[in-house]
């Protein structure tokens, strides 16, 4: 039996192998970890698909891979069962239909390189995805005359200019000694450089993309969250000794994003060209950060259809994970609308920059005990309230200020009247 690269999530058609758990001639049972590998969304684990002998690997560590790709051969003596031959037809079918996205995505990067000219002066051609690198990389067309490229017809393949990225690393000083030569304030031995890992280059990659994409605009507004700040102390030991599970006021920011979104389908969108799909499935990301400083956003799908003890559920079971490097790719891809709380760090609040290919992101600020201005029919007065702040950033191209300020003002409403849904 030949075990494949399965399809991985939304946008990933390959993966590189960072360390095989087994070798050649070693048993393995159904569903034993084999190899773990990283893709540009999450590093995870390959399990066996039956049981039976490793009789050879085929993918060596280091390698990468194509989904679809055979890795290594298992031989288990066992007749495939009908059963078994319609799982691998679905597995052929997801393989399908991510190389489907992954089109969507070189289309993306077409746009992103598309007043980049496709051949460099002397006509060698270039990729949509090698334009895009050299974008982001700042490299020449002289440059990239110079690549002797080793694909079909001497095309410049992605290997080719990266080869060109580490070759120039190597022959360049890094900026902070040029600083150091031309001005002598700053030694080499006074500051560290430190590379930034796999994970981290992604992010920084995703980032700079977003906001070449969108034209960002961002609202705030404060919300009076005294009633569901109370409820919650109320009841969180409660829940916890019901139900096991911490309450925390992440889903409870879910809860109220997803009950807006039904609202307001309009900020649940993503732009394709000239078009606007409208998305059917409310999933809403919750921006994580790991024990390494990295960050990840975890995807609680279909919120809209899970109550505060469900979205409380998957909120921690996501949270634990994410920690302890145990997402799957599946889970932080499809997202539809994602939530960063900057009060987890007593921030008041911030700017986040859209997680493409959505619309717009909610930050959810500190929410701290202030003077306000109650309004009571015998006048006015002031109280101490619980005050938040609440941020909407929004691609300015398809969401215009009324209606993200109609969508913020909801949410504002969900959380200063709270009535959660338990069961």
């Amino acid at each position: 039996m030949n075990i494949i690269l399965p399809a991985m999530g939304e946008g990933v058609i390959e993966a590189t192998i960072n360390k095989w758990l087994v070798k050649a001639g070693d048993e393995v049972r159904e569903d034993d970890p084999l190899v773990e590998v990283a893709t540009d969304k999450v590093d995870s684990e390959i399990p066996a698909p039956s049981s039976g002998i490793i009789s050879e690997i085929k993918a060596a560590e280091g390698s990468l891979v194509k989904v679809g790709d055979t890795i290594a051969i298992l031989e288990n003596n066992v007749e495939v069962q009908p059963e078994v031959a319609l799982k691998i037809e679905k597995e052929v079918e997801r393989i399908r239909e991510t190389i489907d996205s992954d089109r969507k995505e070189k289309k993306d990067e077409f746009v992103v390189t598309r007043e980049m000219k496709s051949r460099t002066p002397s006509g060698k051609f270039l990729s949509p995805l090698v334009r895009n690198i050299a974008v982001q990389e700042a490299i020449s067309y002289t440059e990239l005359d110079k690549i002797s490229g080793t694909g079909m017809d001497g095309r410049i393949t992605r290997d080719d200019i990266l080869r060109l990225l580490e070759e120039k690393k190597k022959v360049s000083p890094a900026p902070v000694m040029e600083e150091a030569k031309v001005t002598g304030k700053v030694s080499a031995g006074e500051d560290e450089v430190i590379e930034m890992d796999r994970v981290r280059k992604l992010i920084a990659d995703h980032m700079v993309m977003s906001k070449r994409t969108s034209p960002h605009v961002t609202s705030f507004i404060d919300a009076d969250v005294t009633r569901m700040v109370n409820w919650r102390n109320g009841i969180k030991e409660k829940f916890l000794a019901a139900q096991g599970q911490k309450l925390t006021l992440t889903p409870i920011f879910i809860d109220a994003a997803a009950r807006a979104l039904q609202d307001f389908p309009l900020i649940n969108v993503s732009v394709d060209g000239n078009s606007i799909i409208k998305r059917k499935n409310i999933n809403i990301g919750m921006a994580a950060a790991l024990p390494d400083g990295n960050l990840i956003v975890p995807v609680i799908k279909n919120a809209n259809e899970k109550n505060l003890t469900g979205l409380a559920r998957a909120v921690n079971d996501l949270a634990e994970r994410a920690r302890n490097n145990k997402l799957k790719p599946d889970e932080i891809t499809g997202g539809t609308f994602t939530i960063t709380n900057f009060g987890t760090y007593n921030n008041l609040s911030g700017t986040p920059i859209i997680n493409q290919p959505q619309a717009a992101i909610l930050g959810t600020g500190a929410v701290r005990k202030m003077p306000a201005v109650i309004e009571t029919p015998d006048g006015d007065v002031i109280g101490i309230r619980h005050i938040m702040i609440l941020s909407l950033s929004y691609d300015h191209r398809i969401i215009d200020g009324a209606l993200a300020g109609k969508f913020l003002n909801r949410i504002k409403d969900i959380l200063e009247n709270y009535t959660p849904d338990l069961l």
